[in-house]
C-alpha cells in the first residue's frame, strides 16, 4: 500500500488506531501541508476523492476532508536514498531510540519502545486502569493481541467500508499482513 493510500485510511478510520479507538472517538487530522511536490487537485484525490463512494460508515465515523496546503516557500527537493534509521522520542522518554528501519531493532538488538509487543503492554496497563462504563467497546479479559483490536467494532466495521470503497473505486483490494504478525498475547 501507499503512503497515500494509508493516509486515506486515517481519513476515514482516523489515526488513533483500534486498540485505542476503544478508549477513544475517532480523531481525524485538521490539515495536511505539504513542504514540497504540493499539487491540490493530486493531493484532494489521494486522500478522500477517489473514496468519496464509501457508504454505510458507522456513527462517528465519516470520510474526513482535512484542510490541505502547500508551504508558500518550498526548497528543491533533493531526491536520494532514504535512510536506513529511524528516530523516535516523546515527552517522558530519558533518550531519543535510534532504530535500525531494516530490522526493527537498536544497537544493542532490541526491540523498539514503538514495537506492537511495548505498545501492547502500555495499552493493557490503561485498559486495566480504565473502569468497564467508561470503554467504548466492552473486552473482559484481553489476551490477545488480534483479539483485542477486533473488540473495537465500530473501528472494524469502518475498515471493512474503506476497503469496500478500495474495491468499489477499482483501485484494488487492500494489502494486509499476515495474521501471524498479531497472534500474541503477553506472558507474565
Amino acid at each position: 500500500m501507499s503512503c497515500s493510500d494509508k493516509m486515506a485510511r486515517w481519513n476515514v478510520v482516523g489515526i488513533q488506531g483500534s486498540l485505542l479507538s476503544i478508549f477513544v472517538e475517532p480523531i481525524y487530522f485538521s490539515s495536511i501541508i505539504l513542504g514540497s511536490l504540493y499539487h491540490g487537485d493530486h493531493l484532494s484525490r489521494a486522500m478522500y476523492q477517489r473514496i468519496s463512494n464509501i457508504e454505510d460508515l458507522p456513527p462517528l465515523y465519516t470520510l474526513n476532508k482535512p484542510l490541505l496546503s502547500g508551504i508558500s516557500n518550498a526548497e528543491a527537493r533533493q531526491p536520494g536514498k532514504a535512510p536506513n534509521f529511524s528516530v523516535n522520542w516523546t515527552v517522558g522518554d530519558s533518550a531519543i531510540e535510534v532504530i535500525n528501519a531494516t530490522t526493527g531493532k537498536d544497537e544493542l538488538g532490541r526491540a523498539s519502545r514503538l514495537c506492537k509487543h511495548a505498545l501492547y503492554c502500555r495499552w493493557m496497563r490503561v485498559h486495566g486502569k480504565v473502569p468497564s462504563s467508561l470503554l467504548r467497546s466492552k473486552i473482559s479479559k484481553p489476551n490477545m493481541y488480534h483479539e483485542s483490536k477486533l473488540v473495537a467494532k465500530e473501528y472494524q466495521a469502518a475498515k471493512a467500508c474503506l476497503f469496500r470503497a478500495f474495491v468499489k473505486a477499482g483501485l484494488g483490494a487492500w494489502v494486509e499482513k499476515p495474521t501471524e504478525q498479531d497472534q500474541f498475547s503477553l506472558t507474565p
